[in-house]
């Protein structure tokens, strides 16, 4: 699964985080220790942390004028991993032109840093994920650090079932507008569901009876290799995606992009003037520090128990006592450990998009290993300009897929498509 990750280009961190001749910034993404730096130019560099000379920590270089220099003995490598100067040699036996630290493929594009870790001289074209085309003032961005394997914080967005119950399980219908579609995941909390293949990955669509013979659909998408698209806004309007990427195989960076202009994906539910349930997307983090896993991490953690509060719990005031959506997201998948066990779990009807995205996963990555099949959306990124996550009200009676189709012919673009590969 390494390998068959490293064939997609990786959002590794916001452009911000990086500064022209800054201080290099420690970077753990699959399983590797690499150090990420802008130079004098505005290029972003990201290379194996040790110095190819004698493996010193490239961390305590200093970055300056277009290269990053070990404080070892000297020697500067630029953005490519090219070494540029060797001044610890004479210049006689200078050989720099023969060393190359280990670097890897970098790229800009609104306002996100994207690395290319797989060993094609060319990278492929940068993924088309819908809200990562937009403008970087209309594109909202959250990076949170997850303890867990990247899979397993995944499949938290693809199982609809439990939003009826973690995120709402104390609501009421009456707790809800009338106009407001998320009243009928407490009005009926076991939908049924539809799942199929698809281009990006594998899609389902989970339906409810609505009033006058229509049908409450909720749709959302895994797409390749690690993004997910949830139905937590209206369709048309919907344009999000979200990535876990694995820094290591107990560690994930969850990546949540949005369109910033769109209704709130989850309004705020209040009863009386009270909010009753909180979606603010303002995480509340620790002080970032530079170790491997010093970004991005929650003051709410397994340390402190995510903050649970027992007596809202037992009041019936919060379902899982934990007040903050995203929250109990993280504590549920972070309780199951670092890598959760497969072998003790009982699947359900409802878990049937969780069991097919597994195996349409490891099937690509077999044919990968096996044939050297590319990976889906490698060649063609395209494919994820089709799929699109959301909710909606159709009569009775229209096929599920029909009703996808529908709704994405009449859905905004507001992100503009490139005119070609990048």
């Amino acid at each position: 699964m390494g390998d068959f990750m490293r064939q997609y280009w990786l959002p590794a961190a916001m452009s911000s985080e990086l500064k022209a001749d800054g201080d290099p910034m420690r970077l753990m993404l699959l399983g590797e220790k690499l150090i990420a730096f802008r130079d004098s130019s505005g290029r972003v560099g990201v290379m194996d942390h040790r110095c190819p000379h004698r493996c010193a920590s490239l961390f305590l270089g200093r970055n300056e004028e277009n290269g990053l220099r070990c404080v070892y003995h000297g020697w500067k490598f630029d953005a490519d991993g090219n070494c540029v100067d060797m001044p610890s040699v004479p210049t006689h036996q200078d050989f720099k032109d023969k060393v190359k630290a280990k670097a890897y493929k970098a790229a800009e594009r609104n306002g996100l840093i994207w690395v290319y870790m797989g060993d094609r001289k060319a990278a492929p074209p940068l993924p088309l994920i819908e809200p990562s085309l937009l403008p970087a003032h209309d594109m909202t961005v959250n990076f949170v650090q997850r303890s867990c394997n990247w899979l397993q914080g995944l499949e938290g967005d693809i199982d609809t079932s439990h939003f009826g119950f973690l995120h709402v399980g104390e609501k009421k219908v009456e707790d809800f507008d009338p106009d407001d579609m998320l009243r009928y995941t407490v009005l009926n909390r076991a939908p049924e569901y539809h799942v199929a293949d698809s281009p990006w990955g594998t899609t389902y669509a989970a339906y409810r009876p609505a009033e006058e013979g229509g049908t409450y659909w909720r749709f959302a998408n895994y797409m390749f290799p690690f993004w997910t698209q949830t139905p937590q806004g209206e369709f048309a309007t919907h344009v999000g995606a979200r990535a876990w990427v694995p820094m290591d195989d107990n560690n994930t960076m969850f990546v949540h992009l949005h369109w910033a202009s769109a209704k709130p994906s989850v309004k705020p539910i209040k009863k009386d003037g009270t909010v009753l349930l909180h979606v603010n997307r303002v995480h509340d983090y620790q002080p970032n520090t530079t170790d491997w896993y010093g970004r991005w991490r929650l003051k709410r953690n397994e340390a402190n128990d995510w903050g649970i509060d027992r007596e809202a719990q037992r009041d019936g005031r919060i379902f899982t006592g934990i007040n903050n959506i995203h929250l109990q997201d993280q504590a549920v998948t972070e309780s199951m450990g670092p890598i959760t066990d497969h072998a003790f779990e009982h699947l359900g009807p409802s878990d049937r998009m969780i069991a097919r995205t597994r195996r349409r996963a490891l099937q690509a990555a077999r044919a990968f290993r096996d044939t050297g099949a590319a990976p889906p959306g490698v060649d063609d990124p395209n494919v994820f300009m089709q799929s699109r996550s959301g909710y909606f009200i159709l009569k009775d009676g229209v096929d599920w897929r029909d009703a996808y189709a529908q709704q994405v012919g009449t859905a905004e673009r507001p992100a503009p498509m490139p005119q070609a590969a990048e």
